[in-house]
C-alpha cells in the first residue's frame, strides 16, 4: 500500500490568528496573564499536582456560585457539556420537565430532555420577556415537574431574569431548580445556596475570560439524591456524575479511577481566570458590570438607538439587546464594524433573529473605554451601512 492523501499545503504555512475586539455574545477576549496560565508544561491528568489543581478550581467555583456544595467540578466542554450532564442525570425516561423558554435556551434545554425520553412541558414569554413567580407557581402546580429549568442571563434576548423565591416554589413542588448562568456569572449577583439553586451551571468564555472548553457546574445534596437514586444509568457514560465525581474528588473516596482525560492546560486557564474574580471580589466585579451597562445603554439611547428589553431591572449587565436599526440590513452592520473596526458584535440567536444586535462587554472587556469603542463604531456603521427609504 501506498499514501494516496498528500500532505496539505495549507497546514506548511505558519498560522495566523488576527487580534480582534470580542465584543459580541462570548467567547470574550482572554487577557495576557489566562493565555500564559494556559501555556504552562503539561503534566498527567491523574498527577498529584493536577488534583492539587482541581481542588483549587472547586474552591473557586464554591465562590463564584456562592454554595458549599461538595458536588463541585468542572465538565470538560462547553455550556451545552453542563447542560446535557445536568439534564442526563437528573432526568430519566418518563420524568416530567418544566422548561422556562424567553429564548434559545429554554428552546435548547427543552429538546435535550425530549430526546431522553422526558415529558417536557414549557411555559413561554415573547423574546424580551421574563416570568413572574405566580406565572411559575401556576406551571409547577399543573406539570408537577420533576426538574424546572430556567435561564437566568438569557443572551439570545438580553435578559436578566429574577431568581429570587423561585428555588423557594419548586421545593414546594418536590421540584429540583436548574439555573443557566453562562451569561451572567461574575456579571451579576447570583446566591446559589440563599436562592434555593439545586444545580447551577456556567461557562469559561464569558466573564471569566478563560478560553472556551470548561464548564464550572454545582449539584446541591438535594440533587444528588435524585442522580445517585436513580432507576436507570445516565444515557452518556462520559458526563456521569458517579464517575465524575471521582474524577474531581467529590465522592470521599480514597482513589480515583481514570474516567477521561481531562483538558490539563484548560484547567490551567480556568484557575487563573477564577483568581482573577477572586481579586476583584464578587461584588466589584457585579457592581463594575452594572455601571459599564448602564454607561453604554445611555449612550445608545442618546444616538437614538432603542433597548430590546424594556424594563431596566430586566437587563442582563454582560449582554445587552439593541433593537436592529430600522432601514438597516444587520448583516451590514455587523460586517462593516468587523472589516473597519477590528470588532465583533453580533445579531440575534433563536427567537431573536432579525430582530437585535447584541453586544457583549464582559469580564476585562467591561469598561467604558470598550463601551466607547463599541458606540463610535456604532455611530460610523449607521453613517456608512445602507439604509432602505421604505
Amino acid at each position: 500500500m501506498s499514501i494516496t492523501v498528500p500532505p496539505p499545503k495549507c497546514l506548511k504555512k505558519p498560522l495566523e490568528v488576527p487580534h480582534r475586539h470580542m465584543f459580541g455574545p462570548g467567547p470574550s477576549n482572554v487577557p495576557p496573564r489566562i493565555l500564559k496560565a494556559g501555556a504552562s508544561p503539561i503534566i498527567g491528568h491523574m498527577h498529584p499536582e493536577m488534583f492539587e489543581i482541581m481542588s483549587d478550581i472547586k474552591s473557586g467555583i464554591q465562590y463564584m456560585f456562592q454554595t458549599q456544595n461538595n458536588m463541585t467540578l468542572a465538565v470538560s466542554g462547553t455550556g451545552h457539556t453542563a447542560m446535557e450532564c445536568a439534564i442526563f442525570n437528573t432526568v430519566e425516561p418518563g420524568d416530567s420537565v418544566l422548561t422556562a423558554v424567553n429564548g434559545i435556551w429554554g428552546e435548547r434545554a427543552a429538546e435535550m430532555a425530549e430526546r431522553i425520553g422526558a415529558r417536557v412541558n414549557t411555559i413561554v414569554a415573547p423574546p424580551g420577556g421574563f416570568f413572574t413567580n405566580e406565572q411559575i407557581e401556576q406551571a409547577l402546580s399543573k406539570y408537577r415537574p420533576a426538574l424546572f429549568f430556567l435561564a437566568h442571563g438569557e443572551s439570545s434576548t438580553g435578559v436578566l431574569h429574577p431568581l429570587d423565591e423561585i428555588g423557594q416554589l419548586c421545593h414546594k413542588y418536590s421540584c429540583l431548580f436548574l439555573v443557566d448562568s453562562v451569561a451572567s456569572i461574575g456579571g451579576a449577583p447570583l446566591y446559589m445556596d440563599q436562592q434555593g439553586i439545586d444545580i447551577l451551571y456556567t461557562g469559561s468564555q464569558k466573564v471569566l475570560n478563560a478560553p472556551p472548553g470548561t464548564a464550572p457546574i454545582s449539584f446541591s445534596n438535594r440533587a444528588c439524591q435524585k442522580i445517585f437514586n436513580r432507576m436507570s444509568k445516565p444515557v452518556s457514560f462520559f458526563l456521569d456524575l458517579s464517575w465524575l465525581a471521582n474524577y474531581w474528588g467529590c465522592d470521599g473516596k480514597p482513589s480515583r479511577i481514570y474516567h477521561h482525560t481531562g483538558p490539563v492546560t484548560a484547567f490551567y486557564s480556568l484557575r487563573e481566570s477564577l483568581a482573577v474574580l477572586i481579586e476583584e471580589g464578587l461584588e466589584n466585579s457585579w457592581e463594575r458590570h452594572q455601571k459599564v451597562a448602564e454607561y453604554f445603554h445611555t449612550g445608545l439611547e442618546s444616538m437614538g438607538l432603542k433597548l430590546f428589553v424594556k424594563e431596566k431591572k430586566a437587563r442582563l449587565p454582560t449582554v445587552t439587546t439593541i433593537v436592529a436599526p430600522h432601514g438597516y440590513d444587520w448583516k451590514e452592520i455587523t460586517a462593516y464594524i468587523m472589516k473597519i473596526h477590528n470588532l465583533e458584535i453580533s445579531g440575534g440567536l433563536g427567537p431573536s433573529v432579525g430582530l437585535v444586535l447584541r453586544v457583549g462587554l464582559m469580564g476585562c472587556n467591561s469598561s467604558k473605554t470598550n463601551a466607547d469603542m463599541v458606540l463610535t463604531a456604532l455611530k460610523d456603521a449607521l453613517m456608512h451601512c445602507h439604509k432602505s427609504k421604505v
